[in-house]
C-alpha cells in the first residue's frame, strides 16, 4: 500500500461543514512548502493562520514559537504545501450532454433551478480537487444562476471556491450556441447574450454588471471573426469604468487582434494565434489563458476514433500549433494563466489536467504552477488575497504527497485542502 503522508491532524471533522468558522489560531506543519514567487521550497515549514488569513510563514520551530500556545496544530508530515489552485477558465454551471445536439438539449430540458444545483455540485467537487478560487467565464445559458451560486458560497449556503463570474457573456447575433434551432422558436434560450451594434453591446455589458457580473466575457470570433473592434471596445470601456476586466474568446488571428486592439484583459484559447498577435499582447499586458487541457482530452479520446489520414494530419498540425503557441508566448514574456475549460460532466473537477497539458507542451512545472497561482491571481486582480502562501493572504492551502516540480500529476491527486482556514478535505490516515 502506498504510504500516505498525513501523520497527525488535530481537527474535529474530516470535512468542514458549510457554516463552520475557522479556529482563532492554527498552525499547519509539513516537510516543505513551495514559495511560488521565489520558485523554491522552504523545508520543515509551517504556516501560522489567524482566522481565515495567513499570519506567518517560515521554519516550523520559529512559527510554533511565535504562534499562541493553544493554536490548533495540523501536522501533515512529509507532505508538500502549495497555495490553493486557481482556474481562470471554468464553466461551473455546465454539465452539457455529449453529442451534436447536447448543447440544445441542455438548454431545452433543464430549468435554471436545476442548472444551479448542477453548479453547486460542480463547485463542491472542484474545491475538493484543490481549486480554491475560480474565474467562471460564462454560465452557458443559465441566466444569472452563477451569481446566485457565488453568493450562496459566500454566505456559507453551499461549498465551493471563491468565484468571479461573467454571467451570460456577449456574442454577435447568430454566432454562438445553440445552432440549428427553428426560427419559429423566437424565445428559445441562448448560450450567450446576442448583440448587434455598439449600443446593443453597451446595453448588454451594463445589464450584466447590474445583475452582478464580476467580469465580462466576449466572443471575438467563432469560426470567423464576429464582433467588431468598435463593439468590443465599448464593452471594454463600460467594464473598465466599473473596475471589471474583460475576457475574450478568440481563436483566429484577426479575432485575437481585434480583441487585443480593443483593450481586453485576456485572450481565452488563442489556439491559432500568430507571433504578431503575441507581440501585441505583450505590449499591452494582455494575459493568455490557453486552455490546452481540453484539447489534450480530445486528442486522448480520438485514439479510439479512427481518423482518415487527412484528418489525422490536420489534427496533428493543430496540436503542434498549440505547442508553438505556448512556447512562443513564454519566449516573448506574455503572461499565462491556467484555465481548463470543462463544460461536460466528466471534465468537472479535473482542472489540474490543464497543468499536465501545459507541461506536456513545453512549460516547466514551476511555470505551470505559477499559471495556476500567482499569475491567475494577478489576472483576477486578487494578487493581494490568493495565489501565494504569504502573510495577509487567505489561508487557502493544499497538500500533495510528493514533489509536484518533478511530477506535476501530483496536483491531480490533492490530498488535503484548506479554504480560508477551514479544512475542506483531509488525507487518509497514515499507513505504516
Amino acid at each position: 500500500m502506498k504510504q500516505a503522508f498525513l501523520i497527525l491532524v488535530l481537527t474535529a471533522n474530516t470535512l468542514a461543514q458549510s457554516d463552520a468558522k475557522p479556529p482563532a489560531s492554527t498552525v499547519v506543519k509539513a516537510a516543505r512548502l513551495l514559495d511560488v514567487r521565489k520558485g523554491a521550497y522552504l523545508e520543515n515549514a509551517a504556516l501560522w493562520i489567524e482566522g481565515d488569513r495567513i499570519k506567518e510563514v517560515g521554519n516550523a520551530s520559529d512559527v510554533q514559537a511565535h504562534a499562541p500556545k493553544n493554536a490548533k496544530l495540523i501536522d501533515l508530515g512529509r507532505a508538500t504545501l502549495l497555495p490553493g489552485l486557481i482556474d481562470c477558465h471554468t464553466h461551473i454551471m455546465a454539465r452539457i450532454p455529449e453529442g451534436d445536439d447536447g448543447y440544445t438539449l441542455n438548454l431545452a430540458t433543464k430549468s435554471q433551478a436545476f442548472r444551479a444545483l448542477e453548479g453547486a455540485y460542480n463547485a463542491r467537487i472542484t474545491l475538493q480537487a484543490g481549486y480554491t478560487t475560480i474565474r467562471d467565464v460564462e454560465n452557458e445559458g443559465s441566466g444569472y444562476a452563477d451569481v446566485a451560486l457565488r453568493d450562496a458560497i459566500k454566505q456559507g449556503l453551499a461549498e465551493g471556491p471563491r468565484m468571479q463570474v461573467a454571467t451570460r457573456a456577449i456574442a454577435a447575433v447568430g454566432q454562438y450556441n445553440p445552432f440549428g434551432v427553428s426560427p419559429d422558436l423566437t424565445n428559445f434560450p441562448t448560450g450567450a447574450q446576442m448583440v448587434s451594434g455598439v449600443e446593443e453591446a453597451r446595453r448588454a455589458v451594463r445589464e450584466q454588471i447590474g445583475h452582478g457580473a464580476d467580469l465580462i466575457k466576449v466572443y471575438a470570433d467563432w469560426v470567423h471573426p464576429t464582433l467588431t473592434v468598435d463593439e468590443i471596445h465599448v464593452i471594454v470601456e463600460e467594464a473598465h469604468k466599473q473596475g471589471l476586466k474583460v475576457a475574450a474568446h478568440a481563436t483566429t488571428p484577426e479575432g485575437i487582434k481585434n480583441a487585443v486592439t480593443a483593450g481586453v484583459d485576456s485572450i481565452e484559447h488563442g489556439h491559432r494565434i500568430d507571433r504578431a498577435d503575441l507581440e501585441l499582447m505583450k505590449s499591452k499586458g494582455t494575459f493568455l489563458v490557453p486552455t490546452v487541457g481540453v484539447i489534450e482530452g480530445i486528442a486522448e479520446r480520438r485514439k479510439n476514433e479512427p481518423l482518415t489520414p487527412e484528418q489525422q494530419k490536420h489534427f496533428d498540425a493543430f496540436l503542434q500549433g498549440i505547442q508553438q503557441e505556448i512556447q512562443m508566448a513564454m519566449s516573448l514574456g506574455v503572461k499565462i494563466a491556467s484555465g481548463f475549460d470543462a463544460a461536460e460532466a466528466e471534465g468537472q473537477a479535473k482542472n489540474a489536467n490543464e497543468l499536465a497539458a501545459l507541461t506536456k507542451r513545453g512549460m516547466p512545472p514551476l511555470e505551470a504552477i505559477r499559471a495556476a497561482t500567482m499569475n491567475a491571481a494577478e489576472l483576477m486582480g486578487w494578487e493581494d488575497k490568493v495565489g501565494a502562501l504569504e502573510p495577509g493572504h487567505y489561508a487557502d492551502v493544499i497538500a500533495v504527497e510528493a514533489d509536484p516540480l518533478t511530477d506535476i500529476t501530483q496536483l491531480q491527486h490533492v490530498q488535503w485542502v484548506m479554504k480560508g482556514g477551514i479544512v475542506i478535505k483531509d488525507a487518509p490516515p497514515s499507513a505504516h
